[in-house]
């Protein structure tokens, strides 16, 4: 991940340091971007390098400081997954809200005022709570999708070099061509020089979008959520222990024999059964997705689905993949 943070920054500034060793920071170390899927035996992500929340929080703050030299938006897009719990999204399926993503968003401000180290860092650079609290506010740091921000470029240039889809020279080809332009609404947003460079990195981006939504992943995540509800529905674990780390999690639930047993499942999984039918026999499962993808804007010219037809027929494809497809795991 070194190498992505350099070329996101030559150096971490100064002001950033400090918070990475904050109790909330350090949890993410143990807080994977893959969604539990990683522990699977999928042969996609037995062969993904590790990356995890820390990792992307620090790629987001270096790119946002890279391109506003703001150390408040800096702080505010370091900070924007400490409320992220094990696992991540797979407890919005928990939560039946996997296809909006957003029912573990709204902590960051209560995990700042709890965490003493970030109170006294956030004071001494003269900052207010509120003011890196929320990352929405920020449009190079976040915005709309299918915007691209700080955030989406990270977890897409992470992605593609942590599945092994890309070596450091297409990332590094990506980056460079980056500037700050001015979106519909004349506010800021990340924009790419020229067309050909948007429209690769559209291409390169969606690959790593169909991941997302691909059958392993949605299983995977589905699978995940059913055994920590039944962990949780049996005291294995307590809501608190989601916002601990996957190590201690994952220990509470080999420490019980049933539970133990999902997890050994869990990891083997490996192939799935695909029927376009609901089968009668139980086991089988329909899960829908959030479509991920990014139309990035061309400096001075418009959005990369506008200028390019290759592009914008690579989107629609995209956006029209069918999840009404039935999934079983391959035993």
């Amino acid at each position: 991940m070194q190498d992505l943070w350099t070329l996101y920054h030559p150096e971490i500034p100064a002001f950033l340091r400090p918070y990475l060793d904050t109790p909330p920071l350090a949890r993410l170390r143990d807080v994977g971007m893959n969604c539990g899927c990683e522990y699977t035996s999928f042969p996609l992500y037995l062969r993904c390098r590790p990356y995890s929340r820390f990792d992307h929080s620090v790629g987001a703050a270096l790119i946002t400081w890279h391109f506003t030299e703001s150390p408040c938006q800096a702080i505010a897009a370091l900070l924007h997954d400490i409320a992220t719990p094990v696992f991540a999204h797979v407890v919005d399926f928990l939560n039946g809200d996997h296809l909006l993503q957003e029912s573990t968003e709204d902590e960051t401000d209560a995990f700042i005022r709890r965490c003493p180290e970030l109170l006294a860092l956030l004071e001494g650079d003269g900052l207010a709570v509120e003011e890196v609290a929320d990352y929405h506010r920020y449009p190079i740091t976040d915005n709309p999708s299918p915007q691209l921000s700080a955030d989406r470029l990270e977890y897409t240039l992470g992605n593609l070099w942590h599945y092994g889809f890309s070596e450091l020279p297409e990332p590094e080809g990506f980056y460079r061509d980056l500037t700050v332009g001015a979106d519909e609404a004349g506010e800021a947003e990340l924009a790419f020089r020229t067309l050909e460079t948007a429209t690769a990195f559209t291409q390169a981006s969606l690959r790593t979008s169909r991941v997302y939504v691909a059958d392993e992943d949605r299983f995977a995540m589905q699978a995940l959520a059913d055994l920590l509800r039944s962990a949780l529905d049996r005291h294995i674990l307590v809501w608190d222990d989601l916002y601990a780390t996957e190590p201690a999690v994952i220990a509470k639930l080999q420490s019980d024999p049933r539970s133990a047993g999902a997890w050994t499942r869990f990891r083997r999984l490996s192939r799935l059964r695909v029927s376009h039918e609901r089968p009668e026999e139980p086991g089988w499962r329909s899960v829908p997705a959030k479509k991920r993808y990014i139309d990035p804007l061309v400096l001075d010219k418009g959005r990369v689905s506008r200028l390019s037809p290759e592009a914008r027929a690579m989107q629609a494809e995209f956006l029209a993949l069918d999840f009404s497809l039935w999934l079983r795991a391959e035993e």
